[in-house]
Parts: C-alpha cells; sequence; structure tokens
C-alpha cells in the first residue's frame, strides 16, 4: 500500500466510534457507581486478612475491579508467562495510565508512579487506595525516599512495580531504563522480573493508546473510550535472580528483555540506554 493510501486509511472517519460510545459508556459508568463500591468494602485491614485462592482478598479484589476496566474499554487481555509470587520487583515499559491498571489485571503490586497521578480523576484515588508510592520527578530528595518505602514493601514481603523509562512513549521502542531504582531490589535481596506491554492486534503496537502531543489525561481518557478493541497484552519475562551484578547490569538485562517480548530493537536510545541516574 503507497503512502497515500496509508493516510488515507489513517483519516477516513470512524463512523463506529459513537456506537462503541454508546456501548462501552453505561458498563464504565456501572462498574463505577457499582463495582467500585462493592471492591472498596473488602479494601481495608478486613480483607487483607481474608484469603481467596491464596490471595488476599483486598489484592483479589484490585485485580478483579482493575480487569473489568479494561474490559469495559474494549480491551482483550492477554496474558504470557506467570508473575513471580511474593516479593518481587516487577519492571514494565511505560505506555499508558492503563499500564497500572493492566499489571493491576493480572498480580496485585504496589507501583511507584509520578505525583501527577495522585491527582487524576478516579485513576489516582484508587493508585492511592492501592498503595501507590508518588515520586515527585525531578527532586533527588522525593526520589531517596521513595526508595527507602519500596525496600520497606519488599522487605515485608509485598511486590513492588516500577516503570524505569520515567514516563510514557509512543510504545514504538523501549527507552531508557534508569538504573538507579535497581538498587531497591539489591538493597532488600528480591529478584527483578521485567514485563512487556503492549496494547494492539496482531502483536503491533496501536499508537492510539499512547497519549498523543500535548494531550492530557481526561482527553486520552475519552479518546481511547471509543478506540476500536483490541487486545492488551503482558509479557512476564524470565526473573532476573540477583547475583553479582550491579543495578546498571540488571537495567541492561531488565531492558533487552522486554525488547525481546515485544520484538523491538534494544539498541542504546542516544547512547545512554540505561543511565545510572
Amino acid at each position: 500500500m503507497s503512502a497515500a493510501a496509508d493516510d488515507a486509511v489513517t483519516t477516513r472517519p470512524d463512523r463506529l466510534r459513537p456506537l462503541r460510545y454508546l456501548r462501552r459508556a453505561p458498563l464504565l459508568l456501572l462498574h463505577i457507581f457499582i463495582a467500585l463500591p462493592l471492591a472498596l468494602l473488602v479494601i481495608n485491614p478486613l480483607g487483607a486478612r481474608i484469603r481467596v485462592g491464596g490471595q488476599r482478598l483486598d489484592h483479589w479484589t484490585t485485580s478483579w475491579w482493575s480487569r473489568w476496566l479494561l474490559r469495559c474499554f474494549g480491551f482483550r487481555l492477554r496474558r504470557f508467562g506467570t508473575p513471580s509470587p511474593g516479593a518481587v520487583l516487577f519492571v514494565a515499559n511505560h505506555v499508558s495510565w492503563l499500564d497500572i491498571e493492566l499489571l493491576h489485571s493480572q498480580a496485585f503490586m504496589c507501583f511507584v508512579a509520578k505525583a501527577e497521578i495522585a491527582r487524576w480523576p478516579l485513576v489516582g484515588w484508587l493508585a492511592s487506595r492501592a498503595g501507590t508510592i508518588y515520586h515527585q520527578r525531578g527532586s533527588g530528595h522525593s526520589l531517596a525516599a521513595v526508595m527507602a518505602r519500596v525496600v520497606d514493601r519488599l522487605r515485608a514481603g509485598l511486590p513492588v512495580g516500577v516503570f524505569p523509562e520515567g514516563g510514557t512513549g509512543a510504545g514504538d521502542r523501549v527507552r531508557t531504563f534508569h538504573a538507579r531504582i535497581f538498587q531497591v531490589a539489591l538493597d532488600a535481596g528480591v529478584p527483578v522480573q521485567p514485563v512487556a506491554l503492549r496494547y494492539g492486534n496482531g502483536g503491533r503496537q496501536d499508537p492510539a493508546v499512547a497519549f498523543a502531543p500535548g494531550e492530557h489525561f481526561f482527553g486520552n481518557f475519552l479518546r481511547v473510550l471509543g478506540e476500536p478493541g483490541m487486545d492488551a497484552e503482558v509479557h512476564f519475562c524470565t526473573p532476573i535472580a540477583l547475583g553479582d551484578e550491579g543495578r546498571r547490569r540488571i537495567a541492561e538485562r531488565a531492558r533487552s528483555e522486554i525488547c525481546a517480548a515485544l520484538g523491538l530493537s534494544d539498541a542504546r536510545d542516544g547512547g545512554n540506554a540505561n543511565a545510572d541516574d
């Protein structure tokens, strides 16, 4: 197909978008106003003591709620591999605000996320209830405090999820992995499990999910709600056991594993693929 034909396809009006809104918006409202209050009834200290299939009830409920949220947006969930149990540092590529919900849909974990997420409608509130640790980007003092809290969570036996790229991208490549965050795994003595995330069909990343230039959360939320249905893939790669390797080498291995799972090049990003900060 020629470039002109490609442009014609991408600019063709999506006549089915209104129908998707008509179908999905009521489901989303039901999920928010009925399923959410039910979920919150068990996300409390009592829910932490009750077990469902060997899993804490509050953790199971968080995963259940996240799975159905993604389905309200028209995503078909696809999981490859198995999340490691117990205390582990999950590291994933970062495409969308949906990444936290996608990971939660497969395994509960505490997250490290940028402080702005705490102010996002609904998503920020839910993230806070799920134990998200917020980091003020550009603040060395904030990062040191965040890393100390992550080590505490890991030593308490809880899994933690981080996005070493430090921000979302288009999903067409895996950007710089900042190696400093991997120090928490070394300090806590827990393995690192790379996780590759992709939204799209046929093993290809759909650019519609990522933030468009200058697009804010609410605009992306509404736009993605009307997009055609697609797969949301979670690839749990082979865990990296800690040895004599330093955090930079662990970051390199984790990034390479994610690139391989997504079929992307792991060539260095601007000559500094794994910054040590």
